[in-house]
Formats: structure tokens, sequence, C-alpha cells
């Protein structure tokens, strides 16, 4: 007889039900969606931000330079749409 570990086979459950309920809500709520995969990848710029500065700023001070720079990085890609494709817009 075969052993099941419940445990795992409970999070890879729930993980391919999140998964699906991200995937069909993605177009209702683009919003919150969006501002959860900025922070997401916040948490890979920040700690690169906070090395490069050999600890001179404050953890807080390096995720805020991070956003800052993914919201404007953003801002710059939507510029470019709009001068690029105006008869969208």
């Amino acid at each position: 007889m075969k052993r099941i570990n419940l445990l795992n086979w409970v999070s890879q459950l729930k993980l391919v039900e999140g998964v699906s309920f991200v995937w069909f809500e993605w177009r209702r709520q683009q919003l919150p969606l969006a501002i959860f995969l900025l922070l997401c990848l916040n948490l890979i710029i920040a700690p690169v931000v906070y090395a490069a500065s050999s600890g001179t700023l404050e953890r807080r001070s390096a995720w805020a330079i991070g956003i800052l720079g993914l919201v404007t990085l953003g801002l710059v890609i939507y510029l470019f749409d709009v001068i690029f494709r105006p008869e969208r817009y």
C-alpha cells in the first residue's frame, strides 16, 4: 500500500486552486494583481539596492527606492506606448 503525504497533497491542491482563481479573475480585477506582482518584484529589487548602497541606506529606504524605480519604469513604458500608439488612447 502506497503512503500519501496528506499535507503535501492538500498544499498542492490549494496552490492549483489559487492559480486558477487568479487566472479567471485577472480580467475583472487587474489593479490588485498588478500591485501584488509589483511587490513580489520588489522582493528581488530591494535587496539589490540595499547591497549596492553598502549598508549606508536603511532597509526601508531601499524598499522605497525599489518601488519608486518600478513605478518610474512602468510610467516610462506607458508613456512610450501612448506616444507610439496614440490612436488607442
